[in-house]
């Protein structure tokens, strides 16, 4: 039997993400403009912001594929979702390319999304994620990350590293250094944190999800519902406001 009832909580912990996500790069547009002065890609204040809230949607997502699976979604709407979400990352390779030519994005979150999805919706359907196991596989995933990359950096002029360094192969994550891309989130680490929020929507007992929200939490989880909607066009429209804004000023 296909349950439909959506998680109020779940949307509103998704919903959250959205708001940090877009302060955050409401802050990295206004750096971008010149009315700000931040390094978006050292300063640690921005980077782990950024790591946290990558966490959180991928934690998320993988919370729903589980509590999808255990409700009875099958395949044709699984593969619905996953044509909107392939869609919506090849718009942001050729927005990225138009807007950063030279960093333009080749697997960011919605890459990543899509194919991590796909394997754990594989892996799920297998029965291979139960119990431990993506518990355990999840954080050997992380802890693999920054281990290979250690070993693939001694072995840096290898025909290895270069073909793993190129854009065919960098989203697995094994790289002697990080592209340059503005948004990079490959397998490794970060399919480690999608099972961790698999193995916890499967540990999660249903009654803790479906508790009912306050009203901010209503509000979150209408956004939440709209994710990928909201993903898509918050740039455009804090971009758009603040390039109207500053012609204004002229």
């Amino acid at each position: 039997m296909l349950v439909t009832n959506r998680s109020d909580r779940l949307d509103a912990l998704r919903g959250l993400a959205l708001v940090w996500m877009t302060a955050y790069h409401f802050c990295f547009d206004l750096n971008h403009f010149g009315l700000i002065r931040q390094n978006f890609y050292e300063d640690p204040l921005w980077t782990l912001q950024r790591t946290a809230i990558v966490s959180l949607f991928l934690f998320t997502a993988g919370v729903g594929q589980a509590l999808a699976v255990q409700g009875g979604q099958g395949w044709p709407r699984f593969w619905r979702r996953w044509a909107q979400i392939a869609g919506c990352a090849a718009l942001v390779s050729l927005g990225s390319w138009w807007m950063f030519p030279k960093s333009w994005i080749s697997f960011g979150v919605l890459h990543g999304l899509a194919v991590m999805l796909l394997l754990a919706r594989a892996a799920l359907a297998r029965r291979w994620l139960r119990g431990w196991v993506p518990w355990v596989l999840g954080l050997v995933l992380i802890a693999a990350a920054p281990l290979l990359g250690a070993w693939l950096a001694a072995h840096a002029a290898t025909p290895l590293a270069a073909a793993l360094d190129s854009r065919w192969l960098d989203g697995l994550g094994v790289v002697t250094h990080k592209p340059v891309t503005e948004d990079y989130v490959p397998l490794l680490p970060w399919l480690g944190v999608l099972l961790l929020g698999v193995a916890a929507g499967q540990t999660l007992p249903r009654a803790a999800v479906a508790r009912p929200v306050g009203r901010l939490g209503h509000g979150l989880a209408a956004l939440g519902r709209w994710s990928l909607s909201y993903y898509m066009l918050h740039q455009l429209v804090l971009i758009g406001a603040l390039v109207a804004w500053m012609h204004g000023l002229r």
